[in-house]
Parts: structure tokens; C-alpha cells; sequence
């Protein structure tokens, strides 16, 4: 949680808030490839795309 903290104040130090969507998106399809590895939801997520 300290490295979201540390990240937020130099986005808001920076006013680099164009970056925050930018590492959402990512963390987000990393997590959908991290789940769909092997798990009971991959046939669900390959039906996504």
C-alpha cells in the first residue's frame, strides 16, 4: 500500500494525472492475464476478445 501512496504524491507533486488511467489499465490486464493462467474463469475471459 506504501508504493500507491508514494505513487499518488508524485503524480500530484509532478501533476502527472494523465499517468493514473495509464497504470489502471495496466494493472488491470495484468490481473486478467494472471487469471486467465489457470483458472476455472480463462474460458470466460477468452470469450471477452
Amino acid at each position: 500500500m506504501s508504493f500507491a501512496k508514494e505513487f499518488w504524491s508524485f503524480l500530484r507533486v509532478r501533476k502527472k494525472y494523465w499517468l493514473a488511467p495509464i497504470m489502471l489499465l495496466m494493472i488491470l490486464f495484468g490481473g486478467l492475464i494472471v487469471l486467465s493462467q489457470g483458472s476455472a474463469i480463462a474460458p470466460f475471459i477468452y470469450t471477452l476478445f
